[in-house]
């Protein structure tokens, strides 16, 4: 049993080490087993979601959830999430998750508060368009 508890500590340390090489992007369980994988190193999908939900209760991980069809992504946060304000932008061409912090998107969110009485939910916030990369493809 303590073999087992050495190697889940290691596995635990590997993948802090990749989400915080991800900082300030959202990977999902695919791409941190894709990551792995092309280091030649398995990794199970119910190690990856079993540590996810300890970092998830400490604080060091922020898990999205943007439609019914699309897989959770997750970011390291490290207990400092998204600021006061944030949103997320998804590009509907290559579907690439965007962290977004912008003051003009603040002053809507002020004007919804104080003249609709509407509080935006910031995590849940999902603006859907276009990438600068799939924009300059002309993707539709």
């Amino acid at each position: 049993m303590k073999d087992k508890h050495q190697y889940n500590t290691r596995r635990r340390a590997e993948l802090l080490e990749y989400l915080k090489s991800m900082q300030g992007r959202h990977v999902t369980v695919n791409d941190i087993r894709a990551h792995f994988l092309a280091k030649g190193e398995s990794i199970g999908t119910a190690t990856i979601y079993r540590q996810l939900d300890h970092m998830l209760s400490q604080g060091l991980v922020q898990k999205y959830t943007l439609d019914e069809t699309s897989a959770a992504c997750f970011e390291y946060v490290d207990g400092e999430c998204c600021h006061d304000v944030c949103f997320h932008c998804k590009c509907v061409g290559c579907g690439q998750l965007i962290h977004l912090h912008c003051g003009e998107l603040e002053k809507v969110q002020g004007h919804l508060a104080e003249e609709h009485g509407f509080r935006l939910d910031f995590p849940r916030t999902i603006l859907y368009g276009l990438c600068s990369a799939c924009g300059r493809e002309g993707v539709r």
